[in-house]
């Protein structure tokens, strides 16, 4: 508005105004109402945003599931509607869980007989040799000393027979010139890349267990000794990955290298898991681990570097889509609501329904299920995909124009429609990322993604991740010894 003009016009002011001075102070204030209308348009657009922003958790959004805590309130609030149409499940196992009782420990170490000493009724100590009760309760318990501390003693002999002058061989658990055995340096791998367990601590761990000091560059010594020893063995998975091409699940999270977001890329699938640093999220790095194109089945997010990939098939992360429907729903604008509404039911109900045939295997009644999900959903397609705004009318035409990646697993159930095996993968990655802090270098972060590599494929195999460890350890110190493999033995 002019400045010119009274800031405070009252009725007799405006009586001594001419025509034209009324005039154009109402122009001027159309003007300031048009502008004021605009910005407080621009602030409730704002708003409404942040009020999505803010309800924003892992079950609409990609948040981690960590996050979802900082949002809950300590006053409680009334349920939501759809929370009172589905009651809360009572904690521990659910009506039809299959329990699991433990069955002992699988060995006895030690036998300890344990008989009366004292009559308790007359104080004499002669009681008979047979038992009429053997009570029996094996209990494992930490021994005084678990580390032990043994000095070798290796003698050079001359053959009584022949004369030759010949030295005993170092046992296989030990190699010389370092302090800590095998298995023991095989332990502390697994504390540092599996426990996640800072140098310091594993110091106080040796003097707990052991009541032995040992150094932190020893402890350093023994993380580089276990990289170097497993190196081979990862690259053997890694060239077998490009080879074979099994169905495989893929992500990527980010990952600090002295403050520069690097990231860290995992290729899995129910028999073994190959972690890769990389310096990008590009399509250059998918290709670099997996080759130009790819003959197995590759199930990832809705990441555009998936996109256009040449594989024989891909597999799209109904969970992700079904996240972005959730917060549609959320989200203001006509139809919003029910179109967010509508494809989470189709989503569960495909979710429901896959993991009725992963239980029982019924193929028959999976497929005539099929038939008739792929006509609702089609129907729901035609039915809304017109009526969708911008965000909603996006997420549509990518379930109309990309249907062969997002529902392959109603032809193909063997292949899971969600990406979580690549998910639960990263989580010991992102893990040992916030305890660590990330990496110094690249050489470091390809050493931690080695090492993962291994921890989470014996994992998947079954395999003891410290028996790994001290198998690389004799076969490096040993060059005629075999390296142990990562392989799957399918």
């Amino acid at each position: 508005m002019n400045q010119n003009l009274p800031q405070e016009l009252d009725r007799e002011s405006l009586n001594q105004l001419s025509k034209e001075e009324l005039v154009d102070i109402i122009i001027e204030q159309s003007k300031v109402i048009r502008d004021l209308q605009k910005i407080i348009l621009e602030l409730q657009q704002e708003i409404e945003r942040l009020k999505v922003s803010r309800d924003l958790d892992s079950s609409n959004s990609s948040k981690p599931p960590s996050g979802d805590i900082h949002k809950k309130s300590e006053n409680k609030k009334a349920p939501h509607q759809e929370e009172s149409n589905h009651p809360k499940r009572k904690p521990g196992g659910q009506p039809g869980h299959q329990g699991k009782t433990r069955k002992g420990f699988g060995r006895i170490d030690r036998f300890e007989i344990l008989r009366p000493t004292d009559c308790v009724c007359c104080g004499h100590k002669a009681f008979a040799h047979e038992a009429l009760k053997v009570e029996k309760h094996a209990v494992a318990q930490l021994v005084e000393r678990p580390i032990e501390v043994v000095e070798y003693q290796r003698h050079t002999c001359i053959c009584e027979c022949c004369g030759n002058l010949q030295t005993a061989a170092w046992p296989q658990n030990i190699i010389p010139g370092q302090d800590l055995g095998t298995s023991l340096q095989a332990f502390l791998g697994w504390a540092n890349n599996y426990a996640h367990m800072p140098y310091e601590k594993q110091q106080e761990m040796l003097w707990e267990l052991g009541q032995i000091d040992i150094g932190l560059g020893t402890l350093v010594a023994t993380n580089e000794r276990i990289t170097q020893a497993i190196e081979p063995s990862v690259t053997e998975l890694s060239s077998w990955i490009k080879q074979t091409q099994p169905d495989i699940h893929v992500d990527e999270t980010p990952w600090s290298v002295k403050g520069v977001k690097e990231w860290l890329w995992v290729v899995a699938n129910s028999e073994f898991c190959l972690f890769t640093a990389a310096d990008t999220r590009s399509r250059s790095e998918l290709e670099a681990i997996l080759g130009t194109k790819y003959t197995g089945v590759l199930s990832s997010d809705d990441f555009s570097v998936y996109n256009g990939y040449q594989v024989i098939a891909q597999q799209k992360c109904l969970a992700h889509l079904r996240r972005h429907f959730k917060k549609l729903i959320q989200l203001p604008g006509l139809h919003n609501r029910a179109i967010g509404e509508a494809f989470v039911d189709l989503i569960d109900e495909a979710f429901r329904h896959y993991a009725q045939w992963f239980e029982t295997l019924d193929g028959a009644s999976y497929n005539d299920w099929v038939n008739q999900f792929k006509s609702k959903l089609h129907s729901s397609l035609n039915q809304w995909i017109d009526l969708a705004g911008a965000t909603a009318g996006q997420l549509l035409r990518s379930l109309r124009d990309k249907a062969s990646q997002w529902w392959y697993f109603l032809d193909h159930p063997e292949v899971p429609p969600d990406n979580n095996q690549a998910e639960r993968s990263l989580r010991l990655a992102v893990t040992k990322r916030k305890v660590s802090g990330g990496s110094r270098s690249m050489e470091r972060f390809q050493h931690t993604a080695n090492l993962l590599t291994v921890v989470q494929t014996c994992r998947r195999q079954g395999r003891s991740v410290i028996d790994f460890f001290v198998q690389a350890l004799i076969a490096a110190s040993n060059n005629h010894l075999s390296r142990p493999s990562l392989l799957p033995q399918y």
